[in-house]
């Protein structure tokens, strides 16, 4: 926090006094003896029949292409830097002992948990089915938890919120995309991997908007603004740091590649900024000055970037396609 910033200091009152609704909604978090693991969608390599069990497992995972292979890699790599979250979302939580009582540091160790067995799952899934350069694919993860992560939300505590409500129903629309493109390739397997993880991601994006549209019904100047702020400034990519020691682009030649693909758009991105101005009801609320141009500002945003949803499209057919490490050089 800004030292003397009491607008930040206001906001983190109003962080605080939603402990409350945190506590109440603390179930949405799955019971530990009652969560999927992720051996579960995982060769059993304990019993008799390991061999045939992975030969069966690898299998279905040839048909899986280059390109989805790169979303693969790429999600997965956002996934496993995880440790650079919990600390950015700590803004939120403020447990200082890392064991702390208070609801929103349970939520916060409780949702980092559910997020971890993410990057464990499509880890194992990479490198049992052999189908890509797994140490490439190591170097890249041990590069952007090293880059580190900034979304771009300091230091106002009311950005965190926005930011992690719309970054989660980004993830599980990447998520679930690929879930369903990998399963018209024929990997049952692989499309169950990714439809459960975005069932998980849709349960955590459930929350942090639920958590934002109380902080619009106690504050909605501040938080339409917070939304302005965060929406002009373009949402930050959690792999936007992403580097395998080659490519210093890598992080958008994967974009390219998801945008190709169908996996996450423009047209997705301008899809959740109306998915949240609904949500929010931000059309609808009673506010002044400069939080009235930033309503309006919001209520025509997703609009403007669906109308160059389709241009963007056909641009990004034209540029050629990008070696990358993590396909042994192949291009997607």
């Amino acid at each position: 926090m800004v030292p003397g910033d009491s607008l930040c200091l206001a906001h983190l009152e109003t962080i605080r006094a939603l402990e409350p609704a945190v506590a109440e909604n603390l179930p949405m978090l799955l019971p530990i003896d009652k969560a999927w693991q992720p051996t579960d969608y995982l060769p059993n390599l304990q019993a008799e029949d390991w061999r045939e069990q992975i030969e069966s497992f690898r299998q279905p995972a040839q048909s899986v292409s280059d390109e989805l292979l790169v979303i693969l890699v790429g999600d997965m790599v956002t996934e496993e830097a995880l440790p650079s979250y919990s600390v950015s979302l700590n803004e939120l939580a403020r447990d200082t002992t890392g064991d702390g009582p208070a609801p929103w540091a349970r939520w916060l160790r409780g949702w980092t948990a559910e997020e971890n067995r993410h990057g464990d799952l499509l880890n194992a899934y990479l490198r049992l089915t052999g189908r890509v350069d797994m140490r490439a694919v190591e170097v890249t993860i041990h590069h952007l938890i090293a880059n580190g992560f900034n979304p771009k939300s300091y230091p106002d505590p009311y950005n965190g919120l926005v930011y992690t409500s719309f970054q989660e129903r980004a993830t599980r629309i990447s998520h679930g995309n690929a879930g369903k493109i990998v399963g018209r390739q024929g990997d049952a397997n692989l499309s169950r991997i990714c439809l459960k993880i975005a069932g998980d991601e849709a349960r955590h994006e459930a929350f942090y908007t639920r958590m934002m549209g109380l902080v619009m019904d106690r504050d909605p100047e501040g938080g339409i603004l917070a939304f302005r702020n965060m929406i002009r400034g373009l949402i930050a990519m959690p792999g936007r740091l992403m580097y395998d020691g080659k490519d210093p682009d890598l992080f958008d030649h994967f974009a390219i590649v998801a945008q190709r693909l169908d996996v996450y758009t423009v047209r997705d991105y301008a899809s959740i900024i109306q998915h949240l101005v609904r949500t929010w009801n931000i059309a609808s609320r009673i506010v002044t000055g400069k939080a009235a141009q930033a309503q309006n500002y919001l209520c025509s945003k997703a609009e403007s970037y669906a109308r160059f949803a389709d241009e963007i499209a056909a641009t990004l057919e034209t540029q050629p396609r990008t070696a990358f490490t993590w396909i042994h050089n192949r291009k997607a």
